[in-house]
């Protein structure tokens, strides 16, 4: 028996990997995020949905193994890509070892690899992701992460950089990178890629510290590496050109 954690992608059903499609569609059960589980209503016909807000994901991955152990096709949704801040390790987290029940895990496009295409070729050597939201790690572990990447030169990728409790963590990070960077390297910053509201904005470094975003929107920091090409974030990997 399997339960399928799959990832969505950044939103429109053109970005669905053919076999999420394919398990979406073959599912009896479809198990989500409200905000999430909207992003794939036009294949939900006929479908048990079963959906929480907000801090409800242990309630979803319990209801949807209840589902399956009752033998039905469950399908669990994550934005982007389940394995990347989704729901694939939680389901497999409360399985343990010795249910008879396997978590199938189908990838999507996460926000990282939706957010660099907008903005060129940003990620194309090595890159750090690091979330800013500290409700399951602490913030001083996330500021050990953000002076590492710092510190290494990683192209750094910010998810959740900014809530309604959380207004200086953003700055925090850009502070970091500036003591090993200069304060004209270029960063991307876009909300909601991939949705048809999606804008992006290309900065320097140094305005960072006062930028203005939330939890829909995507931070890259780029490297001693990257540049601006023709209105394109690019990080040169070394290539004799």
């Amino acid at each position: 028996m399997k339960i399928y954690a799959v990832g969505l992608g950044p939103g429109g059903l053109e970005y669905l990997i053919p076999k999420a499609l394919e398990v979406i569609n073959e599912s009896e059960v479809i198990v989500g995020y409200t905000a999430y589980v909207k992003l794939i209503e036009p294949l939900l016909e006929g479908k048990m949905v079963l959906s929480t807000g907000m801090m409800g994901e242990v309630e979803r991955c319990k209801l949807a193994i209840e589902k399956a152990q009752e033998g039905k096709k469950v399908t669990v949704v994550s934005s982007g890509d389940s394995g990347i801040y989704g729901m694939a390790g939680l389901l497999m987290e409360l399985l343990g070892e010795d249910s008879p029940l396997q978590v199938e895990v189908i990838p999507g496009i996460t926000a990282a690899s939706a957010a660099g295409a907008l903005l060129g070729a940003p990620l194309s050597n090595d890159f750090a992701v690091v979330s800013l939201s500290d409700l399951m790690t602490p913030w001083p572990v996330i500021q050990k992460r953000l002076q590492a990447a710092a510190a290494g030169d990683f192209v750094l990728c910010l998810y959740n950089p900014m809530s309604k409790k959380r207004t200086d963590y953003l700055r925090q990070a850009a502070e970091y990178c500036l003591l090993h960077r200069s304060k004209d390297t270029p960063c991307g910053i876009v909300r909601n890629a991939g949705r048809p509201d999606e804008c992006l904005s290309i900065v320097p470094l140094s305005e960072l510290i006062t930028a203005q975003v939330d939890m829909f929107t995507i931070v890259l920091i780029g490297n001693s590496q990257t540049v601006l090409l023709n209105g394109r974030l690019v990080t040169r990997r070394g290539y004799r050109v």
